[in-house]
């Protein structure tokens, strides 16, 4: 990318304005980290609520270890082993890390990504940047710059454009803040790749009752199309309105029926973006069949299910 747009980019940033960028995961909105004002911006223009905590993206692990309180020696062994990517540690943080990034909690989350574009954006800065995805809260991520554009507008001041994204969807999520790794979102690096690095880790839905919520992504509602979802084999689809379904196994011989890739991380790649192109369509419903409930799919289950949710009331 153009080292000009690199260097507005930044200077927008260090102004206190919002830019989108890509990341191998999905596109985010970033603010400076520790511009409090800027940081509001994020949450003013996506519409999110407080209780949920914004990433934090560091240049390299030496920005991430003074952001850290703690930096316990399973996140250096974790960041040697998946950083730069698409894998965020929740440590203990610093004062400078602003509770409003937090939710109010005493952890950040950190992540070094992986794609050129963040990397040069990071690099040039010198300074953390606060970048949830660039898309209305529960909406689905962005992973092209126009679904950008789309879906925030005038919201941003500069979008970068670094083409689709190579991992299409958000990032794991493990916190490292307790007496034992806790999976607080499943992405594609998967539990077991953890678990091989630094032994046991427990999911989310296993941690005590009353635990904090120190990830994004954890609301029932979320990554959700415009269209309304449903998780439905081929022979149970909606009876009303005109639909298209998404399939793995068995097409649906009553509506328009595609495919989806069999491959996990060619499904993660391709989801999001199938989804905004279906969503654009003009369709009632979008149908897509249960994914497999193996490990390797663990990531695109917990994002489907979320999708289909219902909408809270008003």
């Amino acid at each position: 990318m153009d080292p000009q747009l690199i260097a507005q980019a930044v200077a927008l940033l260090r102004a206190g304005q919002l830019v989108a960028f890509p990341t191998e995961t999905v596109y985010g909105l970033g603010a400076n980290a520790l511009d409090p004002a800027a940081v509001e911006r994020i949450f003013t223009a996506k519409g999110r609520p407080p209780t949920s905590p914004l990433i934090v993206h560091v240049a390299d692990v030496a920005m991430a270890r003074s952001l850290a309180l703690v930096w316990p020696p399973s996140a250096e062994k974790l960041a040697g082993r998946f950083w730069p990517g698409p894998l965020t540690l929740v440590v203990p943080k610093r004062p400078v890390i602003c509770d409003r990034i937090t939710a109010g909690l005493p952890t950040v989350g950190l992540r070094m990504p992986r794609h050129p574009v963040a990397l040069a954006l990071l690099r040039e800065a010198g300074f953390p940047i606060a970048a949830p995805s660039a898309n209305p809260f529960t909406r689905l991520s962005p992973t092209t710059a126009a679904h950008v554009c789309e879906s925030l507008g005038s919201s941003v001041s500069l979008v970068l454009d670094g083409g689709p994204c190579e991992v299409g969807i958000e990032s794991t999520v493990v916190s490292l803040s307790g007496p034992q790794p806790l999976l607080l979102r499943p992405g594609m690096v998967s539990r077991e790749q953890i678990e091989d690095v630094i032994g046991p880790v427990l999911l989310a839905a296993e941690a005590p009752p009353g635990a904090p919520q120190e990830s994004p992504g954890q609301h029932p509602r979320h990554y959700s199309p415009r269209t309304p979802l449903t998780l439905s084999n081929h022979d149970a689809l909606p009876a009303q309105g005109r639909g298209v379904f998404l399939y793995w196994s068995n097409p649906a011989p009553a509506c328009p029926s595609l495919p989806l890739p069999k491959n996990p991380s060619e499904c993660a790649a391709r989801l999001y973006g199938l989804l905004h192109e279906l969503d654009q369509q003009g369709w009632d419903w979008i149908a897509v069949e249960p994914p497999p409930t193996t490990p390797e799919w663990h990531a695109i289950r917990d994002r489907l299910h979320r999708a289909a949710a219902p909408a809270p009331l008003p």
